[in-house]
Formats: C-alpha cells, structure tokens, sequence
C-alpha cells in the first residue's frame, strides 16, 4: 500500500482552532516534522483540509 510522507511548511498558529487540531490530528508538532502514514480516505480529506500548508510526497 502506498504511504504519504507529510511535512508541514508553514506554521498553522495564525489559523482557526480548526485547522490547528487538524495538523494536531496528522500527528504533525513543528515545522520540518515529517510523519508518514498510510494512504486512505480519512488522512487524504485530513491533508486536502490544510494542504495549503503541508508538503505531501507519495512513497511506496
């Protein structure tokens, strides 16, 4: 199954309580913090809802 290194870029502290618990939710803690997970529906809506502030990579 393929996997999604996710890497947030920019700081979600002046961003809505939303979309913090989000990055919160991805396991993400600072800057620069890469986590992997696996590749299903609820982890692809979580990065679409804060992709604007993440750099996601697809690895196998």
């Amino acid at each position: 199954m393929t996997k999604l290194k996710v890497t947030p870029v920019r700081s979600a502290t002046s961003r809505g309580k939303k979309q913090q618990g989000t990055i919160r939710a991805l396991g993400l803690k600072r800057l620069g913090h890469t986590v992997v997970h696996e590749d299903k529906p609820e982890i692809r809506g979580m990065i679409r809802a804060v992709g604007h502030l993440l750099e996601v990579e697809e690895t196998d």
